[in-house]
């Protein structure tokens, strides 16, 4: 009986985890450039199976009792394209295809994001609130002075009267799949080498939405609740047989 104190707790644990995904991915339904998240779990042993030792399990076998302990496995990021939304802000940029926009951090290091929702620092330097300067495809900072610009489409910035003020960089990943995403929720290269994006559209004046699907989430929420309110029914079921159990065999 104890086993089912353990796959019912480990089962309220792994929704848990999962609503907490979902209200993140809620709470940034309206963030520039923001890709929804999907977690998902599988039981302990075949966790522990797939990251120990040998990849090739051909002719494995299984060792002790199944277990059905859950455990979390993978959190996958959708990385489709979100809707273009137009703006009217002179300092909004959206990504139309691949690519990711060059962050420097405080700290010097170079992260990137899709969100070009960015305006302008005490030093006259593009920049995306609370996350760092913009870069260029030279990988310099970019200096405008002004707001009173106009861009093209390759992200190429210039005065009202034509200067030339710089290039927005874009830059693509060979695995895409393989960045990771840091606490800030700017995307990390993890070892890769960022390349100039090719002919990726930069769209003046407007910026890519949030590819969360606002209805799936909320089905996914309610599923996770149920589940979870359903997992404490049990656990409290299992709970108050184990006291009676207790008691009658202490009466003994």
């Amino acid at each position: 009986m104890t086993k089912g104190f353990y796959n019912l707790t480990s089962g309220m644990l792994s929704q848990g985890r999962r609503l907490d995904v979902i209200g993140n991915n809620m709470t940034n339904l309206a963030t520039a450039g923001y890709k929804g998240e999907t977690y998902t779990d599988s039981t302990f042993e075949e966790v522990l199976f797939s990251r120990v030792g040998n990849k090739d399990k051909r002719g494995a076998a299984p060792i002790g009792e199944q277990s059905y302990i859950l455990a979390p496995d993978q959190l996958y990021i959708n990385y489709d394209q979100g809707g273009m939304k137009e703006t009217g802000m002179m300092l909004d940029f959206g990504i139309y295809g691949e690519g990711y926009f060059a962050i420097q951090t405080a700290d010097g290091g170079v992260e990137y994001t899709r969100n070009g929702s960015f305006s302008l620092d005490e030093n006259a330097q593009l920049c995306l609130t609370g996350q760092g300067l913009v870069l260029g495809m030279d990988g310099q900072p970019i200096t405008l002075y002004t707001d009173q610009i106009r861009a093209d489409e390759y992200g190429r910035i210039y005065t009202l009267d034509g200067g030339y003020l710089g290039q927005i960089g874009v830059f693509t990943f060979a695995d895409e799949e393989g960045l990771a995403k840091g606490e800030s929720g700017l995307f990390l290269p993890n070892g890769q080498q960022a390349q100039p994006a090719g002919n990726t559209q930069v769209w003046w004046k407007y910026t890519e939405e949030s590819n969360v699907d606002m209805l799936q989430e909320m089905s996914r929420m309610m599923t996770a609740q149920r589940a979870l309110q359903g997992g404490a029914q049990v656990l409290k079921l299992y709970d108050n047989l184990l006291t009676k159990a207790t008691t009658e065999v202490g009466r003994l």
